[in-house]
């Protein structure tokens, strides 16, 4: 409860901050860049530093790419079927294609699997999701924000220079080393400010007016993300690859998270139809809430 209520207030203070006028107009811009540059990187230097890892993981590692790779399928094929543009068939790439496996998947697999579950869950953000946002991701912004000609140079510096990246990088290196006591306190500090700035953001760019002439593609974004995609992951690691068991059900719990706030940010960093965006995890994450309980009832059953 504390964590719905968490969510809920960071997310109404964003929409409260814009309201007042107390703030300037790019001030989403700065929660972003905070996000990005601070909170993402400190995250994953604390989390992928302790993964104790283990070939038996493999499968849960992969979902966030599987999931990724289908997406960007689905929706190249959805937007020539329907006619979005080139900004808004990446940016649903992106916040269609990855979990908000973090701070919305980690709180919800300790409510509902039990803390012991929880290293499972950082696994699968920080080697999935994180990793292909700061990979793939990368690249799919890239090409749907630069039109038909890609330069392949600065695509790969985009993706080096990309701050979770490094920090992902560095976190992997430094695996033999244990933190000071002072360098993880800070770290934890750090990137405990992901949720509250992150939400504060999107809520302060949430415009629900914007949903004129975004309906359609909020909904086939929302309905793959919340349904198709768990479903599809299900049915190729049960039903293809013979997975079973509680590390199934925790990985599928995962890919039906509401869509990511950090792909959401890159994708607006992008210029990958920033109305869009706000909508599909304004809209996504609260929607959500009610879809996951339905989730952990289904996969009770495996």
């Amino acid at each position: 409860m504390n964590n719905y209520l968490l969510l809920a207030a960071c997310f109404l203070l964003g929409i409260l901050l814009r309201r007042s006028g107390r703030l300037p107009d790019n001030a989403a811009a700065s929660l972003n860049g905070f996000v990005v540059h601070i909170s993402l990187p400190a995250l994953t230097l604390t989390y992928v530093h302790g993964l104790k890892l283990d070939t038996t993981l493999i499968l849960p590692a992969l979902m966030a790419w599987v999931m990724f790779g289908i997406g960007c399928g689905f929706f190249w094929l959805a937007a020539r079927q329907l006619g979005f543009s080139r900004a808004t068939t990446g940016g649903l790439m992106l916040t269609g294609g990855l979990a908000n496996t973090s701070f919305l998947g980690l709180p919800m697999i300790e409510t509902f699997y039990g803390p012991q579950f929880l290293g499972l869950g950082i696994l699968i953000d920080q080697l999935g999701s994180y990793f292909v946002l700061s990979t793939l991701g990368i690249l799919v912004a890239s090409l749907y924000s630069s039109g038909d000609s890609i330069d392949a140079k600065k695509v790969v510096r985009k993706i080096v220079l990309f701050a979770p990246f490094q920090a992902f990088v560095l976190a992997l290196l430094l695996m033999p080393f244990q933190y000071p006591i002072w360098l993880d306190d800070l770290l934890r500090r750090l990137g405990a400010t992901l949720v509250p700035i992150a939400l504060v953001s999107v809520g302060y760019q949430l415009h629900l007016s914007q949903m004129r002439g975004k309906a359609c593609a909020l909904a086939v974004g929302l309905v793959f993300k919340l349904a198709v995609a768990p479903v599809l992951v299900l049915l190729l690691f049960a039903g293809v690859l013979g997975a079973k068991g509680q590390v199934l059900s925790v990985t599928v719990f995962e890919a039906a998270m509401g869509p990511m706030i950090g792909a959401s940010i890159v994708a607006i960093d992008h210029d990958l139809d920033p109305p869009l965006l706000t909508l599909m995890v304004g809209v996504g994450i609260p929607l959500s809430f009610l879809t996951l309980p339905v989730w952990w009832h289904l996969l009770s059953f495996l």
